[in-house]
């Protein structure tokens, strides 16, 4: 049986990804910095027949991701699938965003790719190879105004992504990004409420403007993304490497 570790996966995409992969056949390791909803998916995976194991850990902390793959090798046998899910959001304008702000937000979404990176390579590349998909998004090839310090790290996994996949190719190691569009999760609910102050919206209306950028008229599901993340953690994508690849219900079209 293959192992993926999935990280940030105690809701939204990181949940949807880690059942699917479940489904898929992969035993799933399922970290989140909120154990108490790692150890709820976990539990949904193995009442489904699955193999699950739950971590807790901030993927901000560089030994603390070393640790996840080395509990998720010793526990489940092996890594071979590594999927860096786990980020944040903050809606601020660039003039007001500060040093902390800016910090926490690399720290995370950059940061916390890049030690997954690290950490599954050293495994995998003494191992025959392995897959890593990390999560990039739409503002990560366009700027969105009032998310630009996110847009800016996730624009950072796209480098992150290609440089990975030229370094680790020689290794049978693969490494690619999603990168999704406006999703139904608790992160966009945020976003939602943050944005609507600075566009003079009351709650609701933000999403429901922002969806009538989308070309499919509708707010995307966790699942659909999970979609992809099977596909790009699947044999069929053997040959695929170094891309970010836009999963957007066409918002960003290049």
């Amino acid at each position: 049986m293959t192992v993926a570790l999935v990280t940030g996966a105690g809701r939204g995409i990181g949940r949807a990804i880690a059942l699917r992969l479940a489904t898929d056949g992969h035993a799933v390791a399922v970290n989140d910095v909120n154990k108490a909803g790692a150890e709820d998916v976990a539990a949904e995976i193995t009442a489904a027949g699955g193999r699950a194991l739950a971590l807790g850990g901030d993927v901000g902390d560089r030994e603390a991701v070393f640790g996840l793959v080395a509990d998720t090798v010793a526990q489940l046998g092996g890594l071979d699938v590594m999927v860096n899910n786990a980020g944040i959001a903050q809606v601020k304008t660039l003039l007001e965003v500060t040093p902390e702000d800016l910090q926490r937000m690399l720290g995370i979404n950059v940061g916390g790719v890049l030690w997954g990176i690290q950490a599954a390579a050293e495994h995998m590349r003494d191992h025959g190879g392995g897959k890593i998909v990390n999560a990039s998004s739409i503002a990560g090839h366009s700027g969105f105004d009032f998310l630009g310090h996110y847009s800016a790290s996730k624009f950072a996994v796209r480098a992150l992504t290609q440089a990975a996949a030229k370094e680790l190719g020689p290794h049978g190691i693969t490494v690619n990004s999603y990168c999704p569009g406006i999703v139904g999760t608790d992160m966009w609910d945020l976003i939602d409420e943050k944005l609507g102050p600075y566009l003079g919206k009351e709650r609701g209306e933000t999403l429901k403007a922002y969806t009538e950028l989308i070309t499919l008229k509708r707010v995307q599901t966790p699942e659909e993304v999970a979609g992809f993340v099977s596909y790009l953690a699947g044999p069929d994508a053997d040959y695929m490497t170094g891309q970010s690849v836009m999963i957007d219900g066409g918002i960003v079209m290049v």
